[in-house]
């Protein structure tokens, strides 16, 4: 009996890109293992690790041969290829572009936002943390009351657009940006983590994500 192979997740444990990837494997019930990729030593840069992908950045999963790079193209692929229902990724168009407008926003203001303020408190990059904070309380300020009346960011259940936006947001106190004074974000995120097969990124600072 040819027995298919658990999806290989490469990925960093502390890295909000690589846990949308491990996120949505838990979520859809898929079999995977992880790979801990040695980020400080280097390893993205090793020629095996390029030879996946050449930008030398996690998260990366192979299967079934192929490999994909980039967390909301694998949150896309993922979808596309093991939910066949579509509940995920939307089929028909109008909802297709919904969700992709919010990967955009993941790629756009997230990363330059709480993923780049987190950055520099977490990690020590040298960024600018005020212009990212500034950008943060900007994003949460315009979606703070897009989610008043909504459940999710699409539709009444959820797809990978909130998977793609949870990560960084729900961390965003590690990197100086408080959630406290944005209450419909934060429950949000509380109904994203009450998800069947939910599993949170650890926290790098204790008590941080309180705030």
């Amino acid at each position: 009996m040819n027995l298919k192979k658990p999806i290989l997740l490469h990925g960093f444990d502390r890295s909000g890109h690589s846990h949308r990837a491990e996120l949505m494997l838990r979520l859809l019930g898929l079999p995977f293992d992880f790979h801990q990729v040695d980020l400080a030593g280097g390893e993205q840069r090793a020629a095996a690790f390029l030879k996946l992908n050449p930008f030398g950045t996690v998260p990366v999963i192979e299967d079934d041969g192929v490999a994909i790079a980039d967390s909301c193209a694998i949150l896309v692929y993922l979808a596309t290829k093991y939910d066949a229902e579509g509940r995920w990724l939307p089929r028909d168009p109008v909802g297709a572009a919904r969700v992709q407008r919010w990967l955009s926003v993941a790629q756009g203001p997230v990363f330059n936002g709480p993923c780049r303020a987190r950055l520099v408190t977490v990690f020590g990059a040298d960024l600018d943390h005020a212009l990212a904070k500034a950008t943060a309380e900007k994003l949460f300020a315009t979606l703070d009351p897009l989610l008043a009346d909504k459940t999710f960011l699409v539709d009444e259940r959820p797809t990978i657009a909130d998977i793609a936006l949870y990560t960084y947001i729900a961390h965003a106190p590690e990197g100086g940006v408080a959630l406290n004074p944005h209450s419909h974000i934060v429950a949000w995120l509380g109904r994203v983590e009450a998800l069947p097969g939910f599993s949170p990124m650890p926290a790098t600072k204790a008590g941080l994500l309180a705030a």
